[in-house]
């Protein structure tokens, strides 16, 4: 899986599983746009990047809700390094509630990150993929995408309208060498999950048949998997890394 001279950008990737998808692809020697909310923190993880892995990684602070925010960065990027061969869409956000009890805002910030921020991200990067005839979208959804979940109607909403946007895109651009992909995590042991109780943890974990979390590195082993060449046929799939969750 080399991705020696590729460049990819990685949303929400200080941390979790996008700073894991973002160390995996320097690792194979892409150079990578490190993208975050935290404009500290993604200038930190892209410095740290460039020194581990020998790589260019620069740093920007991007709220991909804000579709205007994202134009200029992408501007910035394909100005920085020439092109783009990948785009991972990692960044998310959970905001859960029942349905008698979610608040407007609570949806609106979910879809605004979870499934415009998607959106805003491909569309400021499509012109390029096209120009150039290349390019890879792995767009990070999750199996509450496919199956639901009890109190996520927000996240559940915006995790399938991802794979429905996937789906669409590797029909419109694989004609033209663009390939677009899903990878649906279950149970990943991130910095939202670490905050849960031990307890509800533990629970979590009885229902994988493999008996665990899945770990951040898992998922961005496929993600680049889906970056490289080794998955050029592959368009419009959507792999479950679920451990078994849904059998």
């Amino acid at each position: 899986m080399n991705l020696k001279d590729k460049v990819v950008v990685v949303t929400g990737a200080a941390q979790g599983i996008g700073e894991a998808i973002a160390r995996r692809c320097a690792a194979e020697g892409a150079a990578i746009a490190v993208w975050d909310l935290d404009a500290d923190a993604a200038k930190a993880k892209a410095a740290e990047l460039s020194e581990t892995c020998n790589v260019t990684a620069s740093g920007w602070a991007v709220n991909v809700a804000d579709s205007a925010a994202v134009n200029a960065a992408a501007a910035e990027v394909v100005a920085a390094f020439g092109r783009i061969d990948g785009l991972v869409n990692n960044a998310g956000i959970v905001a859960d509630a029942q349905l008698k009890k979610m608040s407007e805002e609570q949806w609106d910030r979910v879809i605004g990150v979870n499934l415009k921020g998607v959106y805003n991200c491909t569309r400021a990067f499509v012109d390029t993929f096209l120009a150039q005839g290349s390019g890879s979208i792995v767009n990070i959804s999750s199996v509450v995408g496919v199956y639901g979940n009890f109190g996520q109607t927000n996240y559940a909403a915006a995790k399938a309208g991802v794979l429905g946007m996937t789906k669409t895109w590797a029909k419109e651009l694989g004609r033209k060498g663009v390939r677009s992909n899903a990878i649906c995590p279950g149970f990943i042991a991130t910095p939202i999950l670490a905050s849960m109780p031990e307890n509800v943890l533990k629970s979590m974990e009885s229902e994988v048949p493999l008996g665990r979390m899945g770990e951040p590195a898992e998922i961005a082993a496929v993600a680049a998997f889906l970056l490289s060449k080794d998955a050029s046929y592959m368009n419009g799939a959507v792999l479950e890394v679920s451990g078994g969750l849904t059998i």
